[in-house]
C-alpha cells in the first residue's frame, strides 16, 4: 500500500470565528493552533499548509489562571546592546490585547517557513467587530 498524500489544490480552507470572551489563554491558543495547522482534518500532512483561517474576536476579554495577571512578563529585544524591553501582562492587555493571543499561538506552531505561512492565517481583533464578514466564518464551539 502507498501512503496517501494530499495535493495543494485538494485542501479545503474554511474560516472559523472564535470568541475569546471568558476563555483561558493557553487552552484558547491550543485550539487555535490546531485549527491553523489543520490537525483534525482527515487529509492532514505535517509538511503542507492544511489548516483553516481563524478570526478571533474579543481579545481583551481573555482570562489567565493563577497569578499570571501580575507576574507574567513579555520580553522583546531591539537587537542593540541594552535593548531588552519588558512588559507585564496588564500593560500589554491595556495597549495591545491582540498581541497576547498572537504570542501564545506563535509559541504553539512550528518555527520555520511553513509556520510563518500558517501564522499569517490568524486574524485577532480587540472587540466583537471584524472585517471578514464576506468570508462567512463559522462560529467555532469548544
Amino acid at each position: 500500500m502507498r501512503t496517501f498524500t494530499p495535493k495543494k489544490d485538494e485542501i479545503e480552507k474554511k474560516w472559523w470565528l472564535v470568541n475569546a470572551e471568558g476563555k483561558i489563554l493557553g487552552r484558547l491558543a491550543t485550539e487555535i493552533a490546531i485549527l491553523l495547522r489543520g490537525k483534525r482534518k482527515p487529509k492532514f500532512a505535517s509538511f503542507l499548509d492544511c489548516g483553516d483561517f481563524v478570526v478571533v474576536v474579543n481579545a481583551e476579554k481573555v482570562n489567565v489562571s493563577g497569578k499570571k495577571e501580575e507576574q507574567k512578563i513579555y520580553y522583546s529585544h531591539s537587537g542593540y546592546p541594552g535593548g531588552l524591553k519588558e512588559k507585564t501582562y496588564q500593560e500589554l492587555l491595556e495597549k495591545k490585547p491582540e498581541e497576547i493571543i498572537r504570542r501564545a499561538v506563535w509559541g504553539m506552531i512550528p518555527k520555520n517557513k511553513l509556520g510563518r505561512a500558517i501564522y499569517k492565517k490568524l486574524k485577532v481583533y480587540r472587540g466583537p467587530n471584524h472585517p471578514h464578514e464576506a468570508q462567512k466564518p463559522q462560529e467555532y464551539q469548544f
